[in-house]
């Protein structure tokens, strides 16, 4: 698989877990209803924080599967392929080209926060999430153990899978 065929295909499986999410869809630990989630946010807020932790699980899933085994750059080649083929279709549907570069930052920070709760621990992985998408810290609680359940299940198979793929630089 090429690095643009892995951002691709990693943006569509963002994509149908973000849907899934907001549809209340294949979920064991069933999560409130994003209307009810943060009360000094938005919907659109919390939408944006499901979509970056996705984002972020994906990504995690990909580093995990290729890690030692591709060089970085190659890897990195093919996060920036799915980060580039996400903005695309956001502003494709809708969002602003303006708006990309502050998605970007929140992006940024979320990565690096999700990055140090995972290495952590599971348990604080999705205390962090909870907390963005919340913003009510008597909700973190409840919803923490489901966002954790929620990274497992996208990060494990994913890992699974693309440790038995190639991943090529086309450019080298």
């Amino acid at each position: 698989m090429t690095t643009d065929e892995l951002g691709d295909n990693l943006a569509r499986l963002v994509w149908e877990s973000f849907s899934d999410f907001l549809a209340r869809e294949d979920v064991e630990t069933p999560l409130p209803d994003v209307a009810e989630w943060g009360e000094g946010g938005s919907d659109a807020q919390a939408a944006e924080e499901a979509l970056i932790f996705f984002m972020w699980a994906h990504t995690r899933g990909a580093q995990l599967a290729f890690m030692g085994r591709v060089a970085d750059q190659t890897i990195r080649k093919g996060l920036d392929a799915l980060h580039r083929a996400v903005f695309e279709d956001m502003v494709a549907h809708g969002t602003p080209d303006a708006q990309l570069p502050i998605f970007e930052q929140h992006v940024s920070a979320r990565y690096a926060e999700y990055h140090q709760a995972a290495s952590e621990s599971d348990a604080r992985l999705g205390e962090a999430v909870s907390r963005h998408l919340s913003g009510d810290p008597k909700q973190v609680r409840e919803i923490a153990a489901a966002i954790t359940e929620r990274a497992i299940a996208v990060a494990n198979p994913l890992k699974d899978f693309l440790e038995e793929v190639d991943l090529v630089d086309p450019g080298e």
